[in-house]
């Protein structure tokens, strides 16, 4: 009898969903909105006006895959380090301003490839709409309203008696109609709040409401542990409905923990080419290898791996084989032994000792020949199943 190839069956990536309409705007080269892929944010932790340490974390966020960057302003010697900042940063940098409209005009001045404004805390702000719009305008400088639950204008506090998802669109849309009266639309919005089910109502209400790009972010989101979740799901309730353009996951950890989680929830989404992905069984009754030691061995050798390669490791008989079949690169562990999958097909049987050993060499051999059709690359991630 011959054997049937099974192979890895060619599925068509599909988006998640249609992604919501809006208008476009440049921030520095990256393009926000329009349909343009979402991009993956983050906030400066250092003080601005210490140069060396800014662009330091700067350089360190690059590397982690985040594409804008956020840097505080709140004095004036913050304010005078901005033009350097913008200058020497790889990626775009956005000035946030609370408080004084000066330092609005400052990070204009100074280059910055857009300003976030929060217009509940920045002393008569609706009085300097018109001179903001036309120093924006005269430098192509976009401008992010950015609406918080914990800095809401006091009349819509009053209004609504808290941080409603209706108060937080008022105020955004309100903020964003003063601007349109002097015919200034290079805007992007977000109306942030603590709570998952506050922010994804706001956002779906915004988005309802109006076209421009939406950046999406649940604020003080919490530690690592507890911000991931709530991001994941506000994020993913949204982005998989199409509503969302950019992304902040605001974590209590270093900055480029917040990049790479939300990197590994665009990819989740299928919004980003994956990158390496470790499929692995969570373990039971059933599984006859230490699965555990075995992911994180084969996690370790494959780090730095710069393609999109699925690689499954499995520790019985139930799932394993299957799982190891739809991966690039798996193995189906059992009895002492694993068999290894490359493709869809078994190309060796392996004494449990070789199993790492052996899936990192055969990773390795993917990986160039990836490499050499031109396969796209990136960091590599890892997502525990």
């Amino acid at each position: 009898m011959t054997a049937i190839p099974l192979g890895v069956p060619e599925v068509p990536v599909r988006p998640i969903a249609e992604r919501r309409a809006s208008r476009r705007i440049q921030v520095g080269p990256v393009p926000v909105g329009g349909g343009a892929p979402v991009s993956v944010q983050s906030m400066t932790t250092t003080r601005t006006s210490d140069i060396g340490a800014t662009l330091q974390q700067i350089a360190e966020l690059t590397a982690s895959g985040c594409q804008i960057v956020r840097v505080a302003c709140p004095t004036q010697d913050d304010a005078d380090a901005l033009a350097t900042i913008a200058r020497k940063s790889q990626i775009p940098v956005i000035a946030d301003i609370h408080f004084q409209p000066k330092y609005v005009f400052a990070a204009i001045e100074a280059g910055c490839a857009a300003v976030r404004v929060n217009p509940g805390n920045i002393k008569q702000f609706d009085d300097r709409v018109k001179e903001i719009a036309q120093a924006a305008k005269d430098h192509g400088t976009p401008i992010r309203i950015g609406v918080n639950a914990g800095s809401l204008d006091r009349r819509l506090l009053q209004k609504y008696g808290k941080a409603t998802p209706e108060a937080l669109v008022e105020s955004a849309l309100w903020e964003a109609s003063l601007f349109e009266e002097h015919d200034f639309r290079d805007i992007k919005i977000s109306v942030k709040h603590n709570d998952p089910v506050v922010m994804i109502e706001a956002y779906r209400q915004l988005a309802e409401q109006c076209d421009y790009p939406l950046h999406l972010g649940v604020t003080e989101a919490g530690p690592a542990f507890q911000g991931t979740i709530k991001s994941a799901v506000a994020f993913g309730a949204l982005l998989s409905r199409g509503i969302g353009d950019t992304i902040r996951v605001s974590l209590s950890a270093p900055p480029a923990e917040e990049v790479k989680v939300g990197i590994q929830i665009l990819e989740s989404l299928g919004l980003r080419q994956r990158r390496l992905e470790i499929v692995s069984c969570p373990s039971c009754g059933r599984a006859q290898v230490d699965v555990y030691k075995l992911a994180d061995e084969v996690t370790a050798g494959l780090e730095g791996m710069e393609v999109p390669l699925r690689v499954a490791v499995m520790g019985c008989v139930v799932n394993g084989p299957g799982e190891a079949r739809e991966a690039d690169l798996g193995v189906a562990s059992g009895n002492g032994k694993g068999q290894i999958f490359v493709k869809g097909e078994v190309i060796k049987t392996v004494p449990e000792s070789k199993i790492v050993e052996t899936l990192i060499e055969e990773a390795m051999k993917l990986a160039e020949q990836m490499e050499q059709d031109g396969v796209g690359s990136g960091e590599p991630a890892v997502t525990v199943s």
